[in-house]
């Protein structure tokens, strides 16, 4: 059969297929003349005269066009996990199990040719990207258990990884735990590399990974084991993923707490600074707990001097906020920016409304943390107008504060007529004093200090009052 990379044009049973090798067999030069010239089209078409010899030996090499199509359905058996075509494609292939399949992708991507070709900056193209693959690497990331059997029996090599990740990668990157736990017995590296220096457990990133977890630790992996550019431990994958219950078992794997990553972050402060999802939230609060149970400092500073609390104020997480001061974090620190965590939730108030934003400061100024100097305050007004608890519960932390009338200018005013009573008792202020309730109120607070937020609810006071003095939101000033 030709060379060609295509499919026959006429295949061995086809009219034309027959005829021509029935003049050649019998030696008819006319007839052979007549079917080549007049129903051979088109005049570079592919006929297949014979496949006996690869049809009876299967390990005879393939035509290439008949090549192509059988990966091609070797393929589609291993996405859809159809093992009754698997079965028979490994046994066509030569290599099947071990197969390295060359996929291209829908992306494109820029390619810089040699420059010793085409000079020092070389020739760049703009190529479709393509991945290089396994069938078990493909069989294991769709979670196909029978594949992954069949083609480990086969004699599939369970730690090769042409794309850079192997098949037990892409099972703990599914949470396709029996999978997982198939490839282990088949002795599977546990603490294998891809090409991005990560171990299996780095990318058991979902809640529905807790068994490939558990497996690999069983296995023997290393829970202590820091890879990637950022030099994560399963600890900070954990953590940054609000992985409560994979961070338990870390942890009672022996996990180090407080190990840090190559950005100086611990395990608390990638969780406080993770962006999770709503519902994923609670996960997160329950993982910092955790944390800190364990003996995780609340302080711990990453290689920009950000705390956990910072980073908890940079994402408007009340919940988190406060977890943080009652386990003693420092309301008064300063990264290297000279920003505090009152100065971080102050940046993202007007971001997440939503997210109860005066809630935190709040919490920080009951926690000794000091408010904004006088003059910068315009600034406060312009950048969280849009969230006025927060100007609200700032603004009762003065004793006084004079309110100019050129502050209106920093509200726009849809703002202003959205929240409009809020502000017209702001600017009713600048007409008098505030009330003795207030200037007593700060009295009290300044005596106190730091301790307001553990002394005020131990004052035989009506509840109101506590409320009052801890600075409790109202909607209007007073």
């Amino acid at each position: 059969m030709s060379g060609s990379d295509h499919l026959p044009d006429y295949p061995l049973g086809s009219g034309v297929a027959r005829r021509l090798r029935s003049a050649l067999e019998t030696g008819d030069d006319e007839a052979l003349r007549d079917v080549v010239c007049t129903q051979v089209r088109p005049v570079d078409a592919v006929i297949e005269l014979a496949n006996d010899d690869w049809m009876k030996d299967p390990w005879a090499p393939l035509p290439p066009g008949v090549l192509v199509a059988l990966v091609s359905e070797l393929h589609a058996a291993l996405l859809t996990g159809d093992l009754c075509r698997l079965a028979p494609l490994t046994d066509r292939l030569v290599q099947g199990a071990n197969a390295v399949l060359e996929l291209r992708k829908e992306e494109t991507e820029w390619r810089g040719g040699a420059p010793a070709t085409f000079g020092l900056s070389g020739l760049w193209t703009l190529e479709y990207k393509r991945e290089l693959t396994t069938p078990l690497c493909i069989a294991a990331a769709r979670g196909h258990e029978d594949c992954v059997g069949h083609l480990l029996r086969r004699g599939a090599d369970p730690d090769s990884s042409p794309g850079g990740r192997g098949p037990l990668h892409e099972a703990c990157l599914g949470g396709h735990t029996a999978c997982a736990e198939l490839l282990l017995r088949h002795r599977a590296d546990p603490d294998l590399l891809s090409a991005e220096g990560l171990a299996p457990l780095h990318l058991c990133r979902t809640a529905a990974s807790l068994g490939c977890a558990q497996a690999l630790l069983e296995h023997g992996a290393s829970v202590h084991c820091a890879g990637g550019s950022s030099q994560d431990t399963p600890l900070h994958v954990a953590a940054q993923h609000g992985l409560d219950e994979h961070a338990r078992l870390y942890l009672d794997r022996g996990a180090r707490v407080d190990a840090r990553n190559g950005r100086g972050e611990t395990a608390l402060s990638t969780a406080c600074g993770a962006a999770l999802q709503p519902d994923e939230q609670e996960r997160g609060v329950r993982l910092c707990a955790l944390l800190l149970q364990r003996g995780a400092a609340p302080d711990a500073r990453d290689e920009d001097e950000r705390s956990p609390l910072h980073k908890a104020c940079s994402q408007a997480r009340p919940d988190l906020a406060h977890l943080l001061l009652r386990h003693g974090a420092d309301a008064t620190a300063l990264d290297y920016g000279g920003a505090s965590p009152l100065g971080r939730v102050l940046q993202t108030a007007a971001c997440a409304p939503q997210a109860a934003p005066e809630r935190i400061v709040q919490a920080l100024l009951n926690h000794g943390a000091p408010t904004v100097w006088p003059d910068a305050f315009p600034k406060v007004l312009k950048s969280c107008a849009a969230a006025p608890a927060v100007i609200e519960v700032l603004f009762n932390s003065y004793p006084q504060l004079r309110v100019p009338e050129s502050w209106r200018e920093a509200i726009p005013e849809e703002v202003f007529q959205v929240h409009r009573p809020f502000y017209q008792s702001l600017f009713a202020a600048a007409r008098g004093p505030r009330r003795l309730q207030h200037l007593c109120r700060c009295a009290v607070r300044r005596r106190l200090g730091g301790r307001c937020s553990r002394l005020v609810p131990r004052l035989p006071v009506p509840a109101a009052l506590r409320s009052y003095l801890l600075l409790e939101p109202e909607g209007v000033l007073r």
